[in-house]
C-alpha cells in the first residue's frame, strides 16, 4: 500500500471496547490497530486481503494495556477449498468459514504495550505472532505481561517472533506462549535482534532492548526450518531467563538445531531439538531449582495477565 494509506479500523485513545463478529476484506494497510486504549476485547473476528500485501497486519498493538484477543482466525491468501475444510475440523474455533487473511503478521504488538491476552488464535499463511519489530532508531521500547495460549500456526513464514533492530534500549519483559501447533511454520520459535528491514545494510550497535523471562511451553508440531529453535541475541545485552518446557519440533524435511548467540536459560521436559545451546546460568550463579524460583517460571507479571484476563 502506498505511505499514509487507510487502516480498515482503528480503536484509538479509548477504553472498554468489545469488537465481535466482525468481517474485514482488503485493507489497504492494517486492518485493525488498537492505539493508546484500555481494557479492549476483540472475539470472532474475520479479515481477509492478498497475500502479497504488504503492512497488512491483522490485528496490531500499540500502546495498550489489558488487551484479549481471542477466538479469531488469522491467514494470508485465498482460502482453497481444502483449507476452509480443514478450518472446520479446529476444535477451538466457535464459528464457520471465517478466516483472518493478510499479507503480514498475524498479530504484531509493539511498544508501551501490556497485559495482552491471546487466546485461541488461527494463523496462517501469514508472517506469524510478533511481539515486535522494537527499537528502530534508536529508540525505548517497553513490552511486558505477553500471553498466548491455545494457537493453531500453519504455513506462516515465522512462528512466533520476537524482533528488535540493532541499538534501541528498554526491555521485553514477561511473555509466555503456550499450548501451540505449529504445522509446515518456517522459523517456528525465533528471537531475532539483529532486524533489518532496510534496503540498506544497518550498522552494528552496542545497545540494544534487553530481552528477558520468556517461557515457550507446550508447542509442537513440524517446520520448514533447519533451525526450529533460533535466538539471536544482541551481543551487547544477552536475552536471559529464557524457559523451553515440552516443545517437540520435527522437521518436514530432515533434521532440526537450535541456535544461540547470547541467549541464557535452560529447557526442561521434553525440549527438541535441543536447547543445550543456551547458557544455562545468569551471572547469579544459580542451579536450576533457584532459577525455577527466581523466575516464576518465567515472568510473575504474565502469569497474573493470564490468570486475570
Amino acid at each position: 500500500p502506498c505511505i499514509g494509506a487507510p487502516t480498515a479500523l482503528t480503536i484509538e485513545s479509548s477504553s472498554n471496547v468489545y469488537v465481535r463478529g466482525l468481517t474485514i476484506r482488503n485493507s489497504q494497510q492494517m486492518h485493525l490497530i488498537i492505539a493508546r486504549s484500555n481494557t479492549v476485547r476483540v472475539s470472532r473476528v474475520m479479515v481477509t486481503s492478498p497475500g502479497d500485501s504488504p503492512n497488512t497486519d491483522g490485528i496490531h498493538i500499540t500502546a495498550s494495556t489489558n488487551v484479549i484477543v481471542q477466538d479469531c482466525k488469522i491467514s494470508t491468501g485465498s482460502t482453497t477449498k481444502s483449507y476452509t475444510k480443514l478450518l472446520l475440523y479446529i476444535p477451538f474455533i466457535p464459528f464457520k468459514k471465517k478466516t483472518l487473511i493478510t499479507g503480514d503478521d498475524c498479530v504484531s504488538i509493539v511498544n508501551a504495550s501490556s497485559r495482552i491476552k491471546m487466546k485461541k488464535i488461527y494463523c496462517g499463511p501469514g508472517h506469524g505472532i510478533s511481539i515486535g519489530s522494537l527499537g528502530r532508531g534508536n529508540s525505548t521500547a517497553t513490552v511486558s505481561a505477553i500471553v498466548l495460549d491455545t494457537a493453531v500456526l500453519k504455513n506462516t513464514t515465522n512462528g512466533l517472533r520476537i524482533k528488535t533492530w540493532q541499538g534501541g534500549n528498554g526491555y521485553v519483559k514477561g511473555v509466555r506462549f503456550e499450548n501451540v501447533e505449529m504445522h509446515d511454520v518456517a522459523n517456528p520459535i525465533i528471537i531475532d535482534q539483529f532486524y533489518c528491514d532496510s534496503p540498506s545494510t544497518c550498522q552494528n550497535q552496542t545497545s540494544a532492548v534487553h530481552i528477558t523471562e520468556i517461557m515457550y511451553r507446550n508447542i509442537t508440531g513440524t517446520t520448514k526450518s533447519k533451525n526450529a529453535i533460533k535466538f539471536a541475541c544482541s551481543d551487547a545485552v544477552p536475552c536471559s531467563h529464557i524457559v523451553l518446557n515440552n516443545v517437540n519440533l520435527e522437521g518436514k524435511d530432515g533434521k532440526v538445531e537450535a541456535y544461540c548467540n547470547s541467549a541464557e536459560g535452560f529447557g526442561y521436559g521434553v525440549v527438541h531439538p535441543s536447547a543445550d545451546c543456551l547458557d544455562s546460568h545468569d551471572n547469579k550463579g544459580l542451579d536450576q531449582t533457584q532459577y525455577l524460583s527466581e523466575t516464576v517460571l518465567v515472568g510473575q507479571e504474565a502469569k497474573n495477565a493470564h490468570d486475570e484476563l
